[in-house]
């Protein structure tokens, strides 16, 4: 396995790259990172891999490479065999990992689906500096009394690395989670509007803090902010397609019940989202499925521009 030269020794011994990964790296090519929870924890099989293998499909398509990240015994994944991403989708000892849980699940031979805070640091170790999910985390509700509030908001706070994603998650305060953004320094920018976008819907009721209407205008906002040193990532929210949206009005109703049904189960910290977009699933009889992997293939696409964009400026 070609390790590139840019990652260091102490780290390479680590991790394993896919040869078109590691290829693609060398030659200062194009490349997207990809999250694992949405495989372990985010939807069943089979649909978690035809998710996965067809976003890849998508990456590519629009003239960049696919790595999804993961940890399978103990390793570092950056870019999955077709082997790998079938245990990653069926095997029950795969855990939720954030990057409080890295050190652990590598030291200790583990598997581990990497959230959206791992990802960004995996990615960042390989030097990946485009990442495409669905949503990220945020403030929950009722973070005023719990205090949760997810990980992903402060590696975006330090590790450069873009995120594309649909906005927050439609579970979570996202009012609160855009002032936890600035007040850590994020550029959250919306592609293509002036609204914030909420996951399943285009539209949040929260006005974008920053958008911009061109990938190559997002390209060139990464390539001067780490050349100035302003360390740190961004989100760059980008709306679910129109024909796959549920409008606010309709899927509010439905995630306040499974909110309901979480408290009355008592679930809290990292089992809240896997339950919930599981409910949600439930509840809309499927609907709200179909639209997670119309938004991610969408993010997809938008995220392998951007990093094509970007490749060439650097």
């Amino acid at each position: 396995m070609t390790i590139p030269a840019h990652i260091r020794p102490e780290i390479a011994a680590l991790m394993d790259i896919h040869p078109e990964v590691a290829e693609a790296l060398s030659a200062g090519r194009a490349v997207v990172a990809l999250e694992s929870t949405i495989i372990s924890h985010g939807m069943p099989f089979p649909k978690n891999v035809e998710m996965a293998r067809g976003v890849e499909d998508v990456i590519r398509e629009h003239g960049a490479v696919p790595a999804t990240i993961a940890v399978l015994h103990g390793r570092l994944k950056i870019g999955l065999t077709p082997e790998e991403l079938h245990l990653l989708a069926t095997d029950k000892d795969v855990q939720k990992i954030s990057t409080r849980d890295l050190a652990l699940t590598v030291a200790l031979g583990r598997h581990g689906a990497t959230t959206v805070a791992s990802t960004m640091w995996v990615a960042s170790l390989a030097g990946i500096r485009v990442f495409a999910t669905g949503g990220t985390g945020g403030v929950h509700r009722g973070a005023g009394d719990t205090m949760d509030i997810s990980a992903d908001l402060m590696e975006l706070a330090h590790t450069d690395v873009c995120v594309v994603s649909a906005g927050v998650k439609s579970i979570l305060d996202i009012g609160l989670t855009l002032e936890v953004l600035e007040t850590q320094g994020v550029p959250a920018i919306t592609l293509g509007s002036t609204e914030f976008p909420a996951f399943y819907s285009r539209q949040s009721g929260f006005p974008a803090p920053l958008s911009v209407q061109t990938v190559e205008e997002v390209a060139r906002i990464l390539k001067v902010k780490w050349t100035l040193g302003l360390a740190g990532g961004v989100m760059l929210a980008n709306p679910i397609p129109l024909e796959a949206e549920i409008p606010a009005s309709e899927i509010m109703p439905q995630i306040n019940q499974a909110l309901e049904d979480m408290n009355a189960l008592g679930l809290s910290g990292k089992e809240t989202t896997p339950y919930l977009l599981g409910r949600i699933v439930e509840i809309t009889e499927g609907r709200s499925l179909e639209a997670n992997i119309a938004l991610v293939r969408h993010n997809a696409a938008v995220a392998a521009q951007v990093a094509v964009a970007y490749a060439q400026l650097v």
